[in-house]
């Protein structure tokens, strides 16, 4: 089972976007596009809450260099 975590490599405000890209093998931009066309289109709150929570729930990825 893979752990959900906020991305640090690719983030633009939060980092969930880019772990869901990394996540699915996706590229974060789409999903950025997508994730503001349904925010808009619901009239924010279900998905801007969910991110909201998410962003404050979810912890970062913490890369640990070995070199």
């Amino acid at each position: 089972m893979t752990k959900f975590y906020r991305s640090t490599k690719d983030k633009k405000v939060a980092g969930i976007c880019g772990a869901l890209g990394e996540m699915y093998n996706l590229d974060p931009n789409l999903i950025r596009i997508l994730l503001v066309v349904l925010t808009l289109a619901t009239g924010f709150f279900p998905l801007g809450i969910v991110y909201l929570a998410a962003w404050v729930i979810l912890p970062e990825d913490i890369y640990v260099n070995d070199a």
